[in-house]
């Protein structure tokens, strides 16, 4: 049974989920912030929230290696390491803030920003 099992489905099928939680982890991390709908946005902000509390609890080599597993890109797992595990040492948790923007006009979605903080 699956009783109180959170997990948020965008409406696809699990690759497709995996693969799109990955890939707007790698913009966020890159870019700082990103404009996506709100259902994306909520389903990858803890994703990203557990990969900057795993590189600041794991030494640098071993960490590198866990993250570009999961990530599978490696400039984004370096920067996790040079800039954001410096940037958030004195942070716990609540790396990332979603802002509503507003709605999308072809469908009328809710629109947010995903940023680092």
């Amino acid at each position: 049974m699956r009783h109180k099992v959170k997990k948020i489905r965008v409406g696809i099928n699990k690759d497709h989920r995996t693969s799109l939680i990955r890939n707007l982890a790698m913009s966020v991390i890159i870019y700082e912030k990103i404009k996506t709908t709100s259902a994306k946005a909520k389903a990858v902000q803890p994703f990203i929230e557990r990969l900057i509390s795993l590189a600041k609890t794991k030494e640098k080599r071993e960490g590198i290696r866990e993250i570009e597993k999961l990530l599978q890109h490696e400039n984004s797992s370096r920067k996790i390491f040079e800039v954001l595990v410096s940037k958030y040492k004195d942070r716990n948790s609540g790396y990332t803030r979603i802002t509503k923007l507003g709605y999308r006009s072809g469908d009328n979605a809710p629109v947010v920003q995903l940023e680092l903080v």
